[in-house]
């Protein structure tokens, strides 16, 4: 800021938010068509985004647009209200209540907000979020929630967040009380954590990312990073010319038993398509037979089955099972003493191991097994790092990266926090926390877990790191997941039909070679996820080569679509 001239980077912010708010207005479904005698509302706090949202507000009014500014605080910035008004826009205030009786319960807050604040957002065409930055915190108080909440009520009105929606907290992505639910958000300079993770990143919907030369002035490397497609892509192994099953790792799958034959089978799937050169699977006879009819490639090596007692080979386990460079433990192995003492058996080697399913619950009743001297990756959903940190599921939802973080400093180990966003968080701090960008809700389904436990375990069997395997894993999964909802076309194809962009949750963010929200989706099981993998593979490699397959099936070059 000490190095431009004072305003220069409101102005470049409130340009790039004024274009991004002239095209919805002028391309948008159900919209005015155009940015002339459109109806713009700006709901306008006392800071910074206040007057970004201002001046964008003067720059559509200069093109045709009837702006009318709802001053939300007690004041307003005072340059953009200027130029707002200088092109013919005007500025209403809030109405606050005159008694105890004067309130509108009925509305969940505590302001009427006035006849002119409600008559400007219940017209308009287009609303932008200016109330509140990202020193916001703890959601939103008045008259700033009634506002928000009006906004919200208006159905087919596009709402466009400045810099982020008011009332979520930037840093986290917590959201702690009433926030303003955006269809796009237009940030500045950086894409802040809580626009990637949940619940906030819910509140963002598609987010536009506006330069405005911040980038050679940032000190340090990200809190949190989004690594894309060409980040998975290189951290992806291939075999070389001399490659042999040995040299492309070999994973330890200690998953399955009597009972639940089918988690053996998913996570093979997973870890079969996973690249590994080779899967040594361990585990009951049931879920052994299952296994080969499916996987013959497979190598199987049969234990007692549950509630038995250890037998001579058993105290053997796990070097009676050959040579492996990474296990995967957990999936559908039950949790009686039996499958205790072999989960304590493969932790106490020096190879990396990812625990899983029931191995975490073990773990929460064994939590002397961590940490580990070697690489260790944890897998959990937010009800099994609830039991792990003894917190409640719903708290580690609310705050999924304060709890990420929290259980790698306390297990020393890689973790990985399944979810609606998907975080990974690396047991150092230094490192930067990863979110997976391809989520899509298809994949709440039975034994998907599974099938993300064989995969990112056979990366890292070949030599990833906990992290680097994590979210590569991840990724995969969950473009996997887009991919076989998409249809057995798309699988076929190995790519994608048709152009779009888009981050989890099926929220486009500009500038990003992410997956593309697909159309005419339908429900998927986990064994349609372990059939997409291959796919999911051959798309991120396919861009290595300028290429992406089109909707007709065919090799579109020269083109570089996500």
């Amino acid at each position: 800021m000490a190095l431009v001239p004072d305003g220069a980077l409101m102005q470049r912010a409130a340009a790039g938010l004024a274009s991004v708010c002239a095209e919805l207005l002028s391309g948008g479904p159900g919209g005015p068509g155009g940015v002339y005698g459109a109806r713009v509302t700006v709901l306008a706090g006392t800071g910074d985004n206040g007057g970004d949202a201002l001046y964008a507000g003067a720059l559509l009014a200069g093109r045709g647009a009837a702006v009318t500014a709802v001053q939300a605080g007690h004041k307003i910035h005072p340059g953009g209200a200027a130029a707002l008004r200088m092109r013919g826009g005007r500025i209403v205030t809030v109405t606050p209540p005159r008694g105890a009786d004067d309130t509108r319960p009925d509305v969940g807050a505590r302001y009427d907000a006035g006849h002119d604040a409600r008559q400007a957002i219940g017209r308009a065409d287009l609303i932008i979020d200016g109330m509140l930055g990202i020193g916001g915190s703890g959601g939103l108080r008045e008259p700033y929630a009634t506002l928000a909440h009006l906004a919200a009520s208006e159905r087919g009105v596009t709402t466009v967040a400045v810099d982020l929606p008011s009332g979520i907290d930037a840093d986290t992505g917590a959201v702690d009380g009433p926030a303003v639910r955006a269809d796009v958000t237009v940030t500045f300079g950086a894409i802040k954590p809580g626009l990637l993770i949940d619940p906030a990143a819910g509140h963002a919907g598609v987010v536009e990312l506006v330069d405005i030369g911040l980038g050679p002035h940032l000190e340090g490397g990200p809190d949190v990073s989004a690594p894309q497609r060409a980040d998975i892509r290189a951290l992806l192994p291939r075999p070389g010319a001399e490659s042999d099953k040995y040299r492309r790792g070999v994973l330890g799958l200690l998953a399955g038993s009597d009972r639940f034959t089918g988690a053996a089978l998913l996570s093979t799937g997973g870890a079969v398509h996973g690249g590994a050169g080779m899967v040594r699977l361990v585990t009951a006879p049931a879920a052994a037979a299952a296994v080969r009819q499916v996987w013959p490639e497979v190598v199987i090596t049969e234990l007692p089955g549950d509630g038995r007692d250890r037998s001579e080979q058993e105290n053997q386990f796990p070097g009676d099972v050959g040579r492996v460079q990474a296990w995967v433990a957990g999936p559908g192995m039950g949790t009686t003493d039996t499958a205790a003492a072999r989960l304590a058996a493969v932790l106490a080697t020096s190879l990396p191991v990812l625990v899983d399913a029931d191995g975490l619950t073990l773990l929460a009743r064994h939590k002397d097994l961590l940490p580990r001297a070697a690489p260790t990756l944890l897998t959990p959903h937010a009800g099994e790092l609830g039991r792990l940190l003894g917190k409640d599921p719903a708290d580690v939802e609310a705050r999924r990266l304060e709890h990420a973080r929290l259980a790698a400093t306390e297990f020393g180990a890689c973790v990985l926090l399944k979810g609606s966003t998907t975080v990974v968080a690396p047991p150092d701090g230094l490192h930067p926390v990863f979110v997976n960008t391809t989520g899509t809700s298809w994949l709440a389904t039975a034994g998907s877990g599974d099938v993300l436990s064989g995969l990112a375990g056979a990366l890292l069997a070949q030599g990833l790191l906990p992290r680097q395997a994590g979210i590569a894993g991840a990724y995969l999964h969950g473009l996997a997941g887009r991919l076989a909802a998409a249809g057995p076309e798309e699988i076929g194809q190995g790519g994608y039909g048709g152009a779009a962009r888009g981050y989890g949750g099926g929220s486009p963010h500009a500038g990003e070679t992410s997956p593309p929200v697909l159309g005419g989706e339908a429900p998927i099981g986990a064994s349609d996820l372990v059939r997409a993998v291959q796919a999911a593979f051959r798309a991120v490699v396919a861009e290595a080569e300028g290429l992406y397959i089109g909707s007709h099936g065919k090799p579109c070059a020269g083109q570089h679509r996500p």
